[in-house]
């Protein structure tokens, strides 16, 4: 598992210094439990930046802050956030430095029905949060974001341009209540969630679990149960033989109703894919694919042709029943009263938080996403903690160890949204679901926002972040590649070596980092890269088949000679170097 020394306050680099960014600062009172289910009380130890988190502040600053160790491996995100419906306020919360741009945001929020700039104001607010979530994504992974009437079209267009139109993968139209929002002609019953992939191309969706009898439902074989499915001539666009010549092949049908792609006897019958206008048609399988495959084919009788070839559906896994889900979901514990009286027996009162997501509907998205056990699940718009709440469900049911990233700015994120994951991880005993009232088990880290890294924190030598932290953001700035912290060499690991303080390496590079948050240390002889040092990890890379990356304050050799050695020297920031110029 990764480590984050937590002892301080860990720095996070945002991708650009022109901006102060904000620090995630752990706070192991707030954390989850550390023990094993049955525990209780609040933890005095810390996690690690892999653990579960929830982190307290704005989620334009805690998705950056994230970027250098989670760019690209988030597998699925689900947002939920302000529907700017105009019946309720909410506030315009980004970094902005411009004193005319902070003097406009105070006049003009809260934003609420009466702003005839509110749609404007509701996309720049997530127009950056979307791009930062992109970044975030695993190239097989997907983001659901809900929201209604009010601005679905525009996130849509949003989205799109975003991720890209190839990348929407659909719009789901779910309902939340049965009667929820009587309005003035119509009752208001559901509400959209617009689907999209980091990578359409690398994504696999899931089938959901379905409630079938399997006696009533379906028949058996050797394999196990399964029901018809498609038909094995195709249909449609595409379904001539001269689209695919090499899908026209004979398929030989024996008595006993088994098949292949040879004729094994003279009694088989040859079945070729003749459309039903007596056109020349096409198969959907390959060749191979029937010849490697031949128990997944149904023989069935045909009225006009002796025998029709149908392609079985299985269950997805063992006995588990599955089925495509459709663009409309419903089912009774999705409606947004199932959430609130979720909340209501998680916290023995009413009224704790407005229209909560159930934890079924998520649960099912997460399945849909096809989130797999070792996955991690992010919501930068955490509310409730519904989400939370579903990974360790989806957790306590398989075994998994899905992990999860809450963000939530108000000031609820402790009392409502982390009290909640305490408590469903410590169990619930009025509960009537056996497994949350058991508990669902776990442990998260509680991080808040700290103060900003400045160019004037970083002159008086305040604001300097740790090793760790500024390692993986300047690798991470140098490859584009997430940093994983515990895979990092740090001056207090053991075996750490101080001349060449070697951190990382890629598959073709090889890193160094000559740093201390340590003013004084900067301002040495310490961090200087010299003739000694280049020749050690010149001849290092070189070993490894590689080349060398050195950050560091400053260098006593010239750019000619460091590349004859191949090694790439990358001056620290001009703030950390002036700090050490300044008390020099």
């Amino acid at each position: 598992m990764p480590t984050l020394d937590f002892k301080g306050k860990s720095h996070i680099y945002a991708h650009h210094l022109t901006v102060p960014y904000r620090c995630l600062v752990p706070d192991p009172g707030r954390s989850g439990i550390r023990t094993n289910v049955g525990g209780g009380g609040r933890p005095t130890s810390v996690g690690t930046p892999d653990d579960n988190l929830v982190i307290h502040g704005d989620n334009l600053h805690a998705l950056k802050a994230l970027l250098p160790t989670h760019a690209g491996r988030v597998k699925c995100i689900y947002i939920d956030p302000p529907y700017n419906t105009g019946s309720q306020a909410w506030s315009y919360n980004d970094n902005v430095n411009s004193p005319m741009m902070r003097q406009w945001l105070s006049e003009n929020k809260p934003i609420d029905g009466e702003d005839l700039e509110r749609h404007d104001k509701w996309l720049c607010m997530m127009w950056p949060r979307l791009q930062l979530l992109r970044e975030l994504l695993a190239e097989d992974g997907v983001i659901f974001a809900s929201i209604d009437d009010h601005e679905q079209w525009r996130l849509l267009g949003i989205m799109e341009e975003i991720f890209g139109e190839r990348n929407f993968v659909a719009t789901l139209t779910f309902v939340h209540h049965l009667g929820a929002l009587p309005g003035k002609w119509l009752t208001t019953v559901t509400e959209y969630v617009h689907l999209f992939a980091k990578n359409v191309a690398e994504v696999s969706m899931s089938r959901l679990p379905t409630d079938d009898d399997p006696v009533a439902e379906w028949d058996s074989d050797d394999v196990g149960f399964f029901k018809e499915g498609y038909g094995l001539i195709k249909g449609g666009s595409g379904a001539s033989r001269s689209d695919r010549p090499a899908l026209f092949f004979p398929i030989y049908v024996s008595p006993d109703l088994t098949v292949g792609v040879e004729r094994m006897t003279s009694d088989d019958v040859e079945l070729l894919p003749i459309r039903t206008d007596g056109s020349d048609g096409r198969w959907r399988w390959s060749k191979e694919r029937v010849h490697n495959n031949p128990s997944e084919i149904l023989v069935k009788p045909h009225r006009t042709r002796r025998f029709q070839l149908v392609a079985k559906q299985r269950p997805t896994i063992g006995d588990v029943f599955s089925t495509k889900p459709r663009s409309l979901w419903y089912k009774p514990q999705y409606q947004s009263s199932n959430g609130s009286n979720m909340l209501r027996t998680i916290f023995e009162s009413t009224g704790a938080f407005d229209y909560p997501k159930a934890v079924p509907f998520v649960v099912d998205l997460l399945k849909f996403a096809n989130v797999g056990p070792g996955d991690i699940v992010l919501d930068s718009f955490a509310g409730s903690g519904t989400t939370a709440h579903a990974v360790l469900a989806l957790n306590k049911e398989d075994g998994g160890n899905r992990k999860f990233i809450l963000v939530e700015c108000e000031d609820y994120a402790d009392s409502i949204t982390a009290e909640r994951v305490r408590r469903v991880i410590r169990g619930v005993p009025s509960a009537k679901d056996a497994a949350l009232s058991e508990g669902l088990g776990g442990e998260f880290t509680y991080c808040e926002l700290g103060d900003p890294i400045t160019v004037e924190g970083l002159l008086e030598g305040k604001a300097m972040p740790a090793f760790d932290q500024l390692a993986a953001y300047l690798i991470n700035c140098a490859t584009g590649a997430p940093v994983v912290l515990s895979d990092l060499l740090k001056p207090d690991d053991t075996g750490f070596d101080c001349e060449t303080s070697f951190v990382w390496e890629s598959e073709r590079q090889r890193f160094h980092l000559f740093y201390r948050p340590d003013a004084e240390w900067l301002s040495s002889n310490d961090g200087a890269l010299n003739s000694d040092r280049a020749k050690r990890i010149s001849e290092d890379a070189k070993r490894a088949g590689k080349s060398a990356v050195v950050f560091g304050p400053v260098r006593y050799m010239n750019s000619a000679h460091l590349r004859a050695k191949g090694i790439t020297f990358c001056q620290l920031p001009y703030e950390l170097n002036a700090a050490r110029a300044k008390l020099s």
